[in-house]
């Protein structure tokens, strides 16, 4: 079975980056449901309760800052998300989209989540955000160990403007570039 994954782990980094990408894309959908800018106040509020003191000058700004004008953030937040979830399901932008996704993970941990907490004998998880940002990492160190993936509009544009390889890549050996003597490559592995 361990030998399957290795024989297709192009299709399956592929798969798992699309899969992501559409539960961006609903995640993001959702931000356009009636109602939700009326609550994101509220969560922001309800993630505050419980959390030790030293945080609550962080719940006071983003609390006074969404409320001044909730429809722009969850309008925002919703737009990026779907940006977000684009770039994941085309693989547009990878390298970008996935930094991108570590912040915005973060920062809706960090924000409407209140960080999984509070922490106490009831606590059970603590928030997807930070999930979603390990995610993003291991997408990058995927995309590091392995290259491009060939199913990906950055492969296709990289063909055609080479410059693009930096927006797109974590690294990349040129096509030029002498192997050492002896050497056997690893599959899909860029040194």
């Amino acid at each position: 079975m361990d030998n399957w994954f290795v024989r297709h782990v192009a299709g399956l980094k592929t798969a798992i980056r699309i899969v992501f990408g559409i539960v961006w894309g609903i995640d993001g959908a959702f931000k356009f449901q009636p109602g939700v800018a009326q609550s994101l106040s509220g969560m922001i509020s309800d993630a505050a309760q419980g959390q030790p003191a030293w945080l609550a000058a962080w719940f006071n700004f983003w609390s006074q800052t969404v409320s001044a004008n909730p429809a722009f953030f969850a309008t925002t937040i919703g737009l990026f998300e779907l940006a977000l979830a684009f770039a994941l399901v085309t693989g547009f932008l990878r390298k970008i989209a996935y930094t991108g996704g570590i912040l915005l993970s973060l920062v809706i941990w960090s924000v409407p989540e209140g960080f999984g907490g509070p922490y106490g004998p009831s606590s059970t998880d603590i928030g997807t955000g930070i999930i979603y940002a390990f995610v993003f990492v291991l997408l990058l160190v995927v995309n590091a160990t392995f290259g491009p993936s060939q199913i990906s509009l950055d492969y296709i544009l990289e063909k055609k403007w080479p410059p693009w390889i930096r927006l797109a890549e974590i690294r990349r050996l040129p096509a030029s570039a002498p192997r050492a003597a002896g050497s056997t490559p690893a599959i899909g592995i860029q040194r």
